[in-house]
């Protein structure tokens, strides 16, 4: 491509590729000198010309005495991030038609899949969803990415989606991604907002700056006439929809106190709840296979995005009583034959098993099991704490390995132990589950945590394959 076509120059070259680091450039690519926290790009630009580079970005007043830019063709920018990334954009030209961008401290990952998952049975079999898990899609599966990728690996993996047909696609916006003009070359069709709590302030500077962030895809990236996603019980709802209002974008709120959807009523069930929602003045029933009050805010977040990208609520509806958890966050695996529901989950911190035992404390009519371990090279400090938390909430405990790496695992479990006084010890994880699994009743609740979505235990220097939730189902299929 010409570079003409990829930034502002006079400068006839022909680019072959475009990267922000030094060691995946080759012969006739773009370099981006990018700003750093630690480091800066503009001492990796000897590094990138000796391996072929033949055009720069680099920040407005960057000293570059001590290279040679002779038939260099360089480009000084005020905003190096931002043109990089509508370089990157340019590059590889082709995208979805219709992209859903979602943003917020949490939910994230759980609205861009169920987004993804409302097309699917709305009708539109060319979707995917892109973020933390990968890219996922009917007959797509990557591996785990950043939230928010580098503009040149996003870029990539958005055209080339498109180039294998997928027509529709939601993917996460992180705060970090928003404030480093990472989605900025995106053809944003609709976009949502979660929630803002305390997180990331060890790069925002505080709350109001990483408002300021999420809020970028409204005042910067969502065009004008495209519909925004707000949810109207979060306490930052109302600056959020006044940016809206400025821009003339069309604005569907959801939540409690949602004027396009509300939620009206729900019932904890064991493997999910009952819900009565109103959705544009009609009301509807249904049973939600998901537990917990956040997961049916993800689920209307996800609806308020499938109407705003053109499918009417009447037909999509009826569609959320068929959604599927996302993998290791609450994720349930059916097919008990007593009766029982169990749950994989990724918590791993103190908060997040909390949260999630506090989550199904009310969905549970029997017993709330909770299996975990710790991991090995990792805070010690939170092992007696998980101990405490498990045996406070649970009614029974069962303590298990969970990625010892270089530490001895009878350690980890005897540390754990020490806060969670009358669990039940099983060494083997493999081993803890199917125990567990067969000692279910109907009306408990099992939830398997620590690991989620992870495909593999660590042991040692090795990464033995290993997978929560086709462990639970082997111990099921046990039983039948």
């Amino acid at each position: 491509m010409r570079l003409t076509n990829l930034i502002e120059t006079d400068i006839e070259i022909e680019i072959n590729g475009v990267s922000a680091d030094s060691r995946r450039v080759q012969t006739g690519w773009l370099f981006a000198a990018l700003p750093g926290n630690k480091t800066t790009g503009t001492d990796y630009i000897g590094d990138a010309l000796m391996h072929g580079a033949s055009a720069l970005i680099v920040p407005k007043g960057a000293d570059l005495s001590s290279y040679d830019l002779q038939d260099i063709a360089v480009f000084e920018t005020e905003n190096p991030r931002l043109d990089f990334a509508l370089a990157a954009a340019r590059f590889y030209k082709l995208q979805p038609a219709q992209i859903a961008a979602v943003t917020g401290t949490s939910g994230k990952t759980s609205v861009v899949s169920f987004t993804q998952q409302l097309w699917h049975l709305g009708g539109v079999k060319s979707c995917a969803s892109m973020g933390t898990l990968g890219v996922r899609g009917p007959g797509i599966r990557s591996k785990g990415a950043l939230t928010t990728p580098d503009p040149e690996t996003l870029y990539a993996e958005i055209a080339d989606l498109a180039a294998a047909g997928i027509t529709h696609l939601a993917l996460e916006a992180s705060s970090h991604g928003l404030d480093q003009y990472r989605l900025d070359g995106l053809n944003i069709t609709s976009a949502a907002y979660t929630n803002l709590s305390r997180d990331h302030l060890d790069y925002h500077a505080d709350m109001d700056a990483y408002f300021e962030a999420k809020s970028r895809l409204f005042s910067g990236l969502l065009p004008k006439g495209k519909t925004a996603v707000i949810n109207a019980d979060d306490d930052y709802a109302a600056k959020l929809i006044k940016i809206c209002e400025k821009k003339a974008c069309p604005i569907l709120t959801f939540g409690k106190n949602g004027n396009d959807i509300q939620l009206l009523k729900r019932k904890a069930q064991p493997a999910g709840q009952e819900i009565s929602i109103s959705v544009q003045g009609e009301k509807y029933d249904l049973t939600l296979p998901l537990v917990g009050e956040f997961q049916v805010m993800n689920a209307l977040c996800a609806l308020g995005l499938v109407i705003a990208e053109g499918i009417p609520a009447a037909e999509i509806v009826p569609s959320l009583s068929e959604l599927r958890g996302v993998p290791g966050r609450l994720q349930l695996v059916p097919g008990h034959p007593g009766g029982a529901a169990i749950y994989v989950d990724y918590a791993h911190k103190p908060g997040a098993l909390e949260h999630v035992l506090k989550t199904l404390r009310p969905h549970t009519k029997g017993r709330l099991v909770c299996l975990f371990g710790c991991g090995g090279d990792r805070d010690k400090g939170k092992r007696a704490l998980m101990g405490q938390i498990a045996s406070g909430l649970a009614d029974q405990v069962i303590v298990t390995d969970d990625n010892p790496r270089g530490e001895n695992p009878e350690t980890i479990r005897q540390e754990i132990l020490e806060g969670a006084g009358g669990a039940l010890e099983i060494s083997d994880r493999a081993e803890a589950i199917d125990w567990a699994v067969k000692d279910l009743q109907g009306g408990d609740i099992l939830v398997v945590a620590g690991k989620g979505h992870e495909q593999g235990q660590i042991i040692g220097d090795d990464v033995l394959p290993f997978d929560d939730a086709q462990e639970v189902q082997k111990a099921i299929e046990g039983l039948k």
